[in-house]
């Protein structure tokens, strides 16, 4: 099972880099709260949400994107506030 939740984890969807950080700051999460759960470091954190770079494939990419769906199902108020 392990095998299948790398596969999965390879492709994880993620949101856009422009509502990852509104999101976080929705649910009242800091950076470094999300990169201790997620088990990165937090300029990590702040490098996805600037788009700069992306998760990689595997666990942590998809911790991540389980995180910005949860809290997109949280708070859709954040897509309504984008340009």
């Amino acid at each position: 099972m392990a095998s299948v939740e790398a596969l999965l984890g390879a492709h994880a969807p993620l949101l856009p880099a422009s509502v990852r950080g509104p999101l976080r700051r929705a649910a009242g999460l800091t950076q470094k709260q999300v990169a201790k759960e997620i088990g990165v470091q937090p300029l990590a954190v702040k490098r996805w949400e600037a788009g700069s770079v992306e998760p990689r494939p595997g666990e942590r990419r998809t911790a991540y994107s389980r995180l910005l769906q949860g809290l997109a199902q949280r708070h859709p108020e954040v897509f309504s506030m984008q340009p």
